[in-house]
């Protein structure tokens, strides 16, 4: 054994499961992180180097798993605040405030939701392909705030990535529109993909050429000359919402990309100071991947959406 490596050893429990999911079963490992390891040489069977995931052995055969000490994240770990909503050893969701990035990138390479989970969580975080890193499994975009959901574990990761694909996540969303949706509840369907004209916007494109995507909106309040709207989220697609708004002649306040304010609120904008988006993750909801239960968390909006919300003749919620 290397001296960076852990040897997990044993006998397969019973016959007739896949490798993989034999392995995951018995070593608490994900099938993913498995089927990673087998790729890299770690996995034998029988003393032999086991490659193949859906080989189904004997119950009884000996197997060895090396795992390597995880590689550290290229991200440096920085004590930014968190509003966390809640923790346990599996998970983390926290509320994110607008202006965070949630992966370092080009132009954000520190001061990220991603530089602080790695000071908060120290060495508890999911590592899936071997790399020390917050198990993000969605996003949301800077300018948004809102509730977001990390796994601290590779289960957790692998749990909570299929009901994202799945899209059984409950996530529901506030936000404020330009002029009043008519009906004043409904569902807006279209395929998301990148724009032909803007690789950097994302657009409705024919069904076939982007992804499906589904939101059910409904009408809160009726504002001057705008609209608080609550949005639930069938399916999760980036910009979803800013793009099923805007396709309806109803974009986000403040929506630098996807809608132009009307000339008779861009005063009250400026003055607020509002420039961004007027959208926020409200609830989230979820199988926690560990207990099996069912967990749903609300936030709620931020000060300056709720100033905006005041300030168009709504109420303080």
């Amino acid at each position: 054994m290397g001296p960076q490596e852990t040897i997990i050893e044993g006998t397969i429990p019973a016959g007739g499961l896949r490798l993989d999911r034999a392995l995951a079963d018995v070593s608490g490992l994900s099938r993913e992180r498995v089927k990673a390891l087998m790729d890299e040489g770690r996995v034998a069977l029988a003393g032999r180097p086991a490659g193949q995931a859906s080989l189904k052995p004997a119950a009884g055969t000996p197997f060895t798993i090396r795992v390597p000490e995880a590689a550290p994240a290229e991200a440096a770990a920085q004590d930014i605040p968190l509003v966390v909503a809640y923790e346990d050893a599996h998970l983390i969701v926290v509320d994110k405030p607008a202006g965070l990035v949630v992966h370092p990138a080009a132009g954000n390479l520190d001061g990220t939701l991603v530089n602080a989970l790695l000071h908060h969580c120290r060495g508890h975080l999911s590592g899936i392909g071997g790399v020390a890193r917050p198990g993000i499994v969605h996003r949301i975009d800077k300018d948004t705030s809102g509730l977001l959901v990390v796994a601290k574990t590779d289960t957790a990761h692998e749990g909570l990535a299929k009901q994202f694909a799945d899209h059984s996540i409950h996530r529901a969303y506030l936000a404020v529109t330009a002029g009043l949706p008519l009906p004043a509840a409904g569902t807006v369907r279209g395929a998301i993909g990148r724009s032909e004209r803007d690789r950097k916007k994302m657009a409705l494109v024919a069904d076939g050429r982007g992804k499906h995507a589904v939101t059910h909106y409904r009408t809160l309040e009726t504002l001057d000359g705008a609209a608080l709207i609550e949005c639930r989220l069938e399916t999760g697609r980036t910009h979803q919402v800013r793009v099923h708004l805007a396709s309806i002649g109803h974009p986000l306040l403040g929506d630098p990309v996807y809608g132009r304010t009307p000339p008779k609120l861009k005063p009250l904008l400026a003055a607020l100071g509002f420039q961004r988006q007027a959208l926020h993750a409200a609830e989230l909801g979820f199988v926690h991947p560990a207990s099996g239960e069912t967990v749903r968390f609300a936030s709620k909006a931020p000060v300056d959406l709720r100033t905006l919300v005041v300030e168009l003749g709504g109420r303080d919620g």
